[in-house]
């Protein structure tokens, strides 16, 4: 099965959260903030009004609570508007 995203719509799978910070100290998963990077699964054809700026394979950052939440074969991913997608990494 797989997710095909409508309109204006981008499926993100979240990167992992880091475990460590920067001086070596192991985070406990609780203290783990939401990770604002994604990567790009699937984006939807887009609107005249809201063009697809991004492709499959691109990580970006989005909105912090940006989405919807979604399972799919164990995997989690988010459904975005393309507006929630504030920047592309490179």
């Amino acid at each position: 099965m797989t997710i095909k995203p409508l309109a204006d719509r981008v499926l993100l799978k979240a990167l992992e959260a880091e475990e460590t910070t920067e001086s070596g100290l192991i985070l406990a998963a609780s203290a783990q903030e939401k990770p604002e990077m994604s990567e790009v699964v699937a984006v939807g054809p887009g609107t005249d009004e809201n063009p697809m700026t991004v492709k499959v394979g691109d990580k970006v950052i989005i909105s912090k609570y940006s989405g919807t939440q979604v399972k799919l074969d164990g995997t989690e991913y988010t459904i975005a508007d393309i507006k929630d997608v504030l920047a592309v990494v490179e």
